[in-house]
């Protein structure tokens, strides 16, 4: 009997280090999920395909002409980085459970119709989706839905990786 309880605190301690390395590794796929695909859409912007840079993240604050230097546009990447710490830890709480890319794919898609309809009347260098042009439209749909996609896929595959090692470990 004393053995048992035993296994069942050690098993209770080694979930809660599981939730807590997962929550460590959601932030770092949400920290990387946010400079890599805003540092692509900054490309994107600079080439053109699209009118909306990461800057755009200061546009609702009234804080002077700052805003129109280049080096803000790195400063919104970082920005970006780590809001997208809460995107990720929000997909895990949620969506983990579902082993599928299309979720990523919609979680990707529910984040650009926040912005581009929910948010768009408090972003004024955002322009109304019927006047924004059909190149910003679809790359920015895009480049949020593979954000969505990298997020959902990069923390199934963790989640995958530790039930397998749970199943094969030497202890």
């Amino acid at each position: 009997m004393a053995r048992r309880i035993k296994k069942t605190k050690k098993g209770k301690k080694n979930k809660q280090e599981n939730l807590g390395k997962s929550f460590g590794r959601a932030s770092v796929i949400g920290v990387f999920s946010g400079l890599i695909w805003s540092s692509v859409g900054l490309v994107c912007h600079l080439l053109n395909f699209s009118s909306v840079a990461p800057s755009l993240l200061f546009a609702p604050l009234p804080l002077g002409s700052w805003k129109q230097h280049f080096y803000v546009q790195f400063i919104a990447i970082a920005c970006i980085g780590l809001i997208s710490i809460a995107f990720a830890l929000l997909y895990q709480l949620t969506l983990s459970r579902f082993e599928t890319i299309w979720i990523g794919i919609a979680f990707g898609i529910f984040l650009w119709c926040m912005v581009f309809f929910a948010l768009q009347p408090w972003i004024p260098g955002l322009p109304p989706l019927k006047k924004i042009g059909w190149n910003t439209m679809t790359t920015t749909l895009c480049l949020f839905v593979l954000y969505g996609l990298f997020i959902g896929y990069s923390i199934a595959f963790k989640i995958e990786e530790n039930s397998n090692s749970e199943n094969y470990s030497n202890e």
